[in-house]
């Protein structure tokens, strides 16, 4: 019965170091069932910070994507509040390593998803704009969002990145770098049926409509890989379809993890990058 500790958690990776940030020396980072990703092979992967007033540093809390020179995409819990102050966070991008010397970016303005509410409940989405735009380079690009016309299946390649924990109670040590790991999409109809047997719903959808699954035991993402991207290549090219939100036990049962599902929403993004460009 272990796993019915993790249904307390409000998500994989949100606001519980907010509270006890953890100090660099000592952050615990990974992904379930991962391995260390190459430096530049996903150069739009962000790791966002808060100010960590116990460690007198920037602290790690989510992952997140560029998806444009001045825009990050990522989980919507993984913002204090909607009306958050932008100065509050920071961006670390350009380098595996997530205490790699780069200097941190400032962010300039916060949206949160306006019909967000809770991560169980869909639209677990937010945009950060950077105060200045990136220059492309090696380590850095933007990702690719997906065009309403494209299918994904689990016949697909897909994989997800992070420095959340490699699992509930195993800190990956030093030098704290990027993970990855390949995971199967999972379809809808089995992924509902699959938390069916641990939620007990009266019958209700379990799944959001805007979400997708994926994962299997033992690979999959934790606390801390919550706004990261699952990204799956088509034609060669590598395309963002979900955002880390939720799940149970961090791939210790034989659940997938939960991601908003990009595709559902690449008309709300591109309206916001437009109004606020």
């Amino acid at each position: 019965m272990l796993w019915l500790l993790f249904l307390t958690l409000p998500c994989l990776g949100g606001s519980m170091p907010m509270t006890t940030a953890p100090d660099p020396e000592n952050e615990l980072v990974g992904i379930v069932g991962g391995h260390s990703a190459p430096q530049g092979k996903w150069p739009w992967q962000v790791s966002l910070r808060i100010y960590a007033y116990r460690w007198a540093s920037w602290a790690h809390i989510c992952g997140g994507s560029l998806i444009h020179p001045q825009w990050v995409l990522t989980a919507a819990h993984c913002i204090s509040r909607k009306d958050a102050d932008p100065s509050a966070y920071r961006i670390h991008a350009g380098n595996v390593y997530l205490y790699g010397g780069k200097a941190l970016l400032n962010v300039s303005r916060v949206i949160v998803h306006p019909k967000y509410v809770s991560a169980f409940l869909g639209y677990d989405l937010a945009l950060l704009k950077l105060a200045t735009p990136l220059r492309a380079s090696k380590s850095i690009r933007s990702v690719t969002l997906p065009s309403q016309s494209v299918n994904f299946s689990t016949e697909d390649e897909c994989w997800l990145t992070g420095w959340g924990m490699e699992s509930v109670l195993e800190p990956l040590g030093p030098p704290y770098r990027l993970q990855q790991v390949q995971i199967p999409l999972e379809e809808d109809e089995d992924c509902e049926k699959a938390y069916g047997k641990y939620l007990h719903r009266d019958n209700r959808k379990i799944i959001p409509e805007d979400m997708l699954c994926a994962g299997s035991l033992g690979r999959g993402p934790c606390m801390g890989d919550s706004g990261g991207p699952l990204m799956c290549k088509m034609r060669g090219t590598w395309i963002q379809v979900g955002v880390v939100s939720w799940g149970i036990g961090c791939s210790r049962f034989d659940l997938p993890a939960v991601f908003t599902n990009v595709q559902k929403h690449v008309p709300w993004i591109q309206q916001q990058i437009r109004r606020h460009g």
